[in-house]
């Protein structure tokens, strides 16, 4: 099973068990409203911060892939100019 699902799975029971325990109180109605509605803004906000975590988290490992892969890029085109370079001094002499 992948971290994401037990994750997600985790914060759905999570907010279940939470909305259970909210409406299951004591209190007035307009209350119970109140809470759930708090409760369901806290946790959207949650899920708002982890997943821009998680688009900075991927964004920069791209970033460094790209950055390697440029790298390595320019290495290679040095080595054929290198061999390139060599080459053609060989062949004149």
């Amino acid at each position: 099973m992948s971290t994401g699902r037990v994750i997600a799975g985790a914060l759905v029971g999570l907010a279940a068990g939470a909305i259970l325990g909210i409406l299951f109180a004591p209190d007035k109605g307009t209350e119970t409203r109140r809470k759930i509605g708090k409760k369901g803004k806290d946790t959207a906000d949650d899920l708002k911060s982890k997943y821009n975590e998680a688009v900075d988290t991927v964004s920069s490992k791209i970033e460094n892939w790209k950055s390697k892969g440029e790298h390595a890029l320019a290495e290679g085109a040095e080595f054929v100019d290198k061999a390139k370079s060599q080459l053609e001094t060989n062949l004149k002499s």
